[in-house]
């Protein structure tokens, strides 16, 4: 077997990002990915009774992740997620009333005081209190770092209370987070915010994925890898070994060459990926083996009919469901076309959820779907099933363990993963944002230096 020059462990968005990186500087990479699909965390499976394409959970993309739309213009796949030209969404009370936060296409952060000035779900007092928030958010982050604040202080220092705080701060801190604004620290939600509302006025456009996840970037990173001399592997089972300072990768006894490493795996599966001697990485193994993981749960839903859009006039794909425990619902059949017809709910910070039954989620989700939606109270409800991704994030509480950097004691040894120290939370975007870092990295160590392993 010829060496190859990167062997890149694992075929997340970390791990493709990575790979195509290096295959785009001319280099000859391997990724080998343990299951029998590409995607990681981000994937999706065929449901047995339907034969539709789920995804492993709703994941939404903002105009601000930037590497993330690198990797996908990269790979030709930039087509497969449709961007908002401004920020907008629609909501529907407890009642079922219908609002719509609609930001005007004016420049940053002034679209989003013209969207929140002309929401008319909120009162005049609260729209006023969106003055104490956006300016001077560029810099604000690694101060609120340092205190140790939590979501909950920050929003309480800046005036955020009522409506304002309940409908648009605490779901999109939430949905970015995965966690309670009361336990969340704020740091990181704070450079959501700065990267969102500063800038472009697109940063914070919401953009969803029109195919299913693994569709729209891993099979494409794929093709883009291997039509560049490398080989992509699924069923691999990788083991990295240590011994001497030297790194050797095999995949069920059969040893892979490589001159370099990229370790792009989750936090909860380093400790097993390495073996040998591991002391060098002691203090990364120690880190990553004390970080908590969050769950988030999403219910799908079939009817037997179409039951969006909510009005005549409307073309939501999604609607948030505030003060209720399924925070978002999304129409798979608006996004992905009449090739599925079910409708996504999703739960983060879902602790208490994740520990319910499947028929209790599902009957929960029916219930708060049928309370939001006219449609759907005369529907029939067909099929519902739950995916329950428990370790779909790491907490980002305020003394959770440091996050290691992408270089690593081990020479010719780099981490990737959303869980690498980026400045974000477990995003796709933080997740490219690692893979690209480690590209880098690698190139910067100058593979022809590390030497081929024989």
């Amino acid at each position: 077997m010829p060496p190859f020059d990167v062997a890149v462990v694992g075929a997340g968005v970390a791990g493709l990002a990575a790979a195509s990186a290096l295959a785009e500087a001319g280099k000859r990479v391997v990724v080998l990915e343990a299951r029998g699909e590409l995607g990681g965390r981000a994937t999706a499976f065929r449901d047995r009774e339907t034969g539709e394409l789920v995804d492993n959970g709703q994941h939404v993309l903002f105009g601000c992740y930037h590497e993330t739309f690198r990797f996908l213009r990269r790979i030709d796949a930039e087509g497969h997620v449709r961007v908002q030209p401004a920020l907008e969404v629609p909501y529907l009370d407890v009642d079922g009333r219908r609002s719509v936060l609609r930001c005007p296409r004016w420049p940053a952060p002034l679209h989003l005081l013209g969207g929140v000035f002309g929401w008319e779900a909120l009162p005049f007092s609260e729209k006023l209190a969106v003055l104490r928030i956006a300016p001077g958010l560029r810099g604000t982050a690694a101060r609120v770092r340092e205190t140790g604040a939590t979501v909950a202080d920050f929003l309480t220092w800046r005036g955020q209370r009522g409506r304002i705080r309940e409908w648009l701060w605490e779901p999109l801190a939430v949905a970015a987070l995965n966690e309670a604004p009361g336990e969340a620290a704020a740091g990181p939600f704070v450079e959501v915010l700065a990267r969102m509302f500063a800038g472009a006025r697109t940063n914070s456009s919401i953009a969803l994925p029109t195919t299913p996840l693994h569709e729209m970037y891993a099979v494409p990173a794929r093709r883009y890898v291997e039509q560049r001399g490398g080989e992509v592997r699924v069923n691999a089972l990788a083991r990295i070994r240590i011994a001497g300072g030297r790194i050797d990768v095999d995949v069920r006894g059969e040893r892979v060459p490589a001159a370099a490493v990229v370790a792009a795996v989750p936090w909860f599966a380093l400790e097993t990926l390495v073996t040998g001697d591991v002391a060098p990485l002691r203090e990364i193994l120690a880190r990553a083996s004390r970080m908590r993981s969050k769950p988030i749960v999403t219910v799908n839903l079939w009817y037997d009919r179409a039951v969006m859009p909510v009005d005549p006039l409307s073309h939501d794909e999604f609607v948030g469901l505030p003060g209720r425990q399924m925070q978002w619902v999304f129409d798979k059949r608006r996004v992905f076309g009449e090739s599925a017809s079910h409708l996504s709910l999703v739960a983060s910070g879902a602790d208490a959820l994740a520990a319910q039954d499947t028929a209790s989620l599902v009957a929960l989700a029916a219930r708060e779907v049928a309370q939001a939606i006219p449609g759907a109270r005369d529907a029939r409800l067909v099929r519902g099933t739950v995916v329950r991704e428990k370790r779909a994030t790491f907490s980002v509480a305020p003394g959770e363990p440091p996050r290691p950097g992408v270089t690593t004691p081990v020479a010719g040894l780099f981490l990737a993963g959303d869980w690498i120290d980026t400045g974000l939370p477990a995003t796709i975007e933080s997740a490219a944002v690692a893979g690209h870092l480690a590209a880098r990295a690698v190139l910067g160590h100058r593979i022809s230096d590390i030497g081929h392993r024989s």
